[in-house]
């Protein structure tokens, strides 16, 4: 994860580094984003989200398309 101060950064960055731009997460999407993931990770029987639970944690923060698909291989590895 990297932090920039504005889009035009990243897009900066990305063409730089010869990077294609991936989806931007605004602070408060980061925390919405972690508060949702983490949010039973002191119970112990907390699990990871399955997949259908992860693409609603996405959608919820505004993130959609493969990007929130836990089953898409978009970026490869």
């Amino acid at each position: 994860m990297l932090f920039f101060r504005s889009e035009a950064r990243v897009e900066e960055w990305c063409r730089r580094n010869g990077v294609p731009i991936r989806p931007i997460l605004t602070p408060g999407q980061l925390w919405r984003l972690a508060v949702a993931w983490y949010d039973t990770r002191l119970s112990p029987d907390a699990r990871r989200p399955k997949p259908q639970q992860m693409r609603q944690i996405f959608e919820g923060i505004g993130l959609t398309g493969s990007f929130g698909d836990p089953e898409s291989d978009e970026f490869g590895s």
